[in-house]
């Protein structure tokens, strides 16, 4: 995966298993780096946990566990 990678917030959910939602949470809570705002927001894929998926069909085994706080933040 090339660093650098900037991603739509439907991307980086399915990278990561897990909802858009979520992105847009975690984002927000500063777990993953973001660049943009509304529907021009950009997620940085480096940041986002990948999820365990089965290698020949592609389905979601195991979603990503969430990234870590950064210190002195508090989950929403």
């Amino acid at each position: 995966m090339p660093l650098g990678v900037y991603v739509t917030a439907s991307d980086a959910a399915h990278w990561a298993g897990r909802p858009v939602g979520t992105i847009w949470r975690w984002a927000s809570e500063g777990r993953i780096n973001r660049t943009g705002t509304g529907k021009g927001a950009r997620y940085l894929l480096s940041t986002v946990p990948k999820a365990e998926r089965d290698e020949y069909t592609g389905e979601l085994l195991q979603p990503a566990d969430p990234p870590a706080l950064p210190d002195g933040a508090r989950a929403a």
